[in-house]
Parts: C-alpha cells; sequence; structure tokens
C-alpha cells in the first residue's frame, strides 16, 4: 500500500496476493509518504531513489526485516516499523507442528497410507524420534524460541539449551534453559530450532560445520530465515544419514524450485513459509502494520517501530 499526502490524504493498494512487479512498484513509488510493504518487496536504495525525498514512512508486515535496506533507511531518515509479538504463538505452534512431523515422519507415513505401502505390522516400519527425555536447543533465544519451549516442556524434555550473541538469563529462565557455545549446541541437541534473524553473522551459519557435530538422531527444523542454512550442506547431511532429519518452513529461494534436491529426501519435509498463517496472526499483522504507517505519517510514536 502506498500513502500519498501531497493532494490531501491518498491510498493507492495492490490488489492481489502474488506480489507486485518490481517495474510497476518502482513506478508506483513515485512521490509517496509512506509504504505499507511485505517480505516480497525489496525495499532498497533503488526504490528509495525513486520513492523520492516525500517518503517518511515505510511498515513491513513481518517481523523479519531482511527485505529492507536499513543503513539506506537510516541515511534518508526514514522510519520503519514492523510486527513482532502478535506472530509469537502461531510461529511457536507451526514450529512444534513442523518438528513432530519431521521426528515422527508423518509425511512418509501418510504417503505410505495413500499408495499401498500399509501392508502387515512391522517391527521397526517408520519409527521415529520421541522428545521425552531428549535435549532440545535453540539457535538463537527470543520471544518465538521461549514460545516453543513452553510447548515442548509438556512433552517431557528433560532440557533445554540454546545458544545467542550473548546469554540471556531473564528468557532462559522462564524455561529453565542453559546457555551454550555454539558447538556444544551441535553436539548435544536432540532437536535443534532455528529461531535467530537473518543478519551478516548469522548467514550460512547453520552449514557443514555444524552438521558435522551433531548427533545421527538429530532433528534440524529452521522457521527463522532461509538464509541462515546452507542448503548444500544440509542435503549432503540428510542423504548421508549424518542428521536424521529436517523440517523447513523457510528455504532460498523462496519458492524453492520443485526440482531442488531436498525435495527427492524422505527425511525433509519443506513447508512454503507458512509459520505465521493463521487468519487471527495475519488480522493482528495487518491492523499493526497499518497503525504502524499511520503513526508514522502523524509523527507520532510507533506501536512497533524498529529503531534504526
Amino acid at each position: 500500500m502506498l500513502v500519498n499526502a501531497l493532494t490531501g490524504p491518498s491510498f493507492e493498494m495492490w490488489d492481489s496476493d502474488e506480489p507486485v512487479p518490481r517495474v510497476e512498484l518502482l513506478k508506483k513509488v513515485k512521490g509517496c509518504d509512506g509504504i505499507l510493504c511485505v517480505l516480497t518487496e525489496k525495499i532498497d536504495a533503488q526504490l528509495l531513489e525513486a520513492a523520492g525525498p516525500n517518503l517518511k514512512v515505510v511498515s513491513t508486515m513481518s517481523v523479519g526485516f531482511d527485505h529492507l535496506s536499513l543503513d539506506e533507511l537510516k541515511k534518508r531518515g526514514i522510519r520503519v516499523g514492523y510486527t513482532p509479538d502478535v506472530l509469537t504463538d502461531c510461529v511457536a505452534e507451526l514450529t512444534v507442528a513442523l518438528l513432530l512431523a519431521t521426528s515422527r515422519r508423518l509425511i512418509e507415513a501418510t504417503h505410505e497410507a495413500k499408495t499401498g505401502g500399509w501392508g502387515t505390522w512391522r517391527t521397526l516400519w517408520l519409527c521415529g524420534h520421541e522428545l521425552a527425555n531428549s535435549t532440545v536447543g535453540i539457535l538463537g533465544l527470543g520471544r518465538i524460541g521461549v514460545a516453543i519451549a513452553e510447548r515442548l516442556k509438556p512433552f517431557k524434555v528433560k532440557k533445554f539449551i540454546y545458544t545467542d550473541v550473548a546469554p540471556r538469563p531473564e528468557l532462559a529462565n522462564m524455561i529453565e534453559a542453559e546457555y551454550v557455545s555454539f558447538d556444544e549446541l551441535a553436539k548435544q541437541s536432540d532437536f535443534l530450532a532455528v529461531c535467530c534473524a537473518l543478519t551478516p553473522e548469522t548467514h550460512g551459519i547453520c552449514n557443514w560445520n555444524l552438521f558435522s557435530k551433531m548427533k545421527k538422531n538429530a532433528i534440524f527444523i529452521n522457521t527463522s530465515r532461509g538464509g541462515v542454512v546452507n542448503q548444500e550442506d544440509l542435503y549432503e547431511a540428510l542423504s548421508t544419514g549424518l542428521i536424521a532429519g529436517a523440517g523447513l518452513d523457510v528455504t532460498t529461494p523462496e519458492p524453492l524450485p520443485t526440482h531442488h534436491p531436498l525435495f527427492t529426501l524422505k527425511n525433509c519435509v519443506i513447508l512454503p513459509h507458512i509459520a505465521s498463517a493463521s487468519y487471527t496472526t495475519r488480522n493482528a499483522m495487518s491492523a499493526l502494520a497499518a497503525n504502524n504507517l499511520l503513526a508514522g505519517l502523524r509523527g507520532e510514536p510507533m506501536p512497533k517501530e524498529l529503531k534504526l
């Protein structure tokens, strides 16, 4: 959505679920005062130049902001709104669902039932891995990581561990999680949930160095951003039995091409970036993004502003 206040408030909305074509977006932003965008729009130097000096506010309907060129926005004094908190519960629920689907091989089992693979009872057929008495690792402990742990605790998880750029005792105390090094997170985790933001420091951090230290029965789950994972290394780890399985809600690129090697693996469950896809959460995100935009245009404090 674009806002232009030159001749009184006016709004222009891209009325489609498909992303607005880049050429069209660059044409439409000229002279606008505010932009409400989603993850598919790259707000970079080219777009900001096309928009011109009137642009005061960019509000993104997302908690992630790797699609925004923060340095360029800061340089131009443009305020940024985003939508944390409102999607915490929804993302945590999906993460747990993906973890269970991967570890208990539910997608494989459904396929076997549909295609005639379900025969007589077999001792080890479609056996997976339990959460009870396990160690769950969290890479990047924030609101979502805490919410995931809170939902997993009733499964009789033995221990929660985490690593981050620094210890986060206030959050860790909520789930009785122990701070460990990156290497120890890899070595100890039976289940490893990636919840960190995509930054230059975390780009590709989940690579062969991580996978080679993990247990052979470990389950790797990523619901953060695809860019934190080296997908070639993940494929090698999964296809050679270095780790037991992976569940991904995010990939690089998105959508992941259907011929990608990860789709050939039975022990890799891939979802189409739906962690926040509930009616309640998407409605809350929309309202928060709109309120951020309006507050920014009025020069008022935003409900959720990203400090640059």
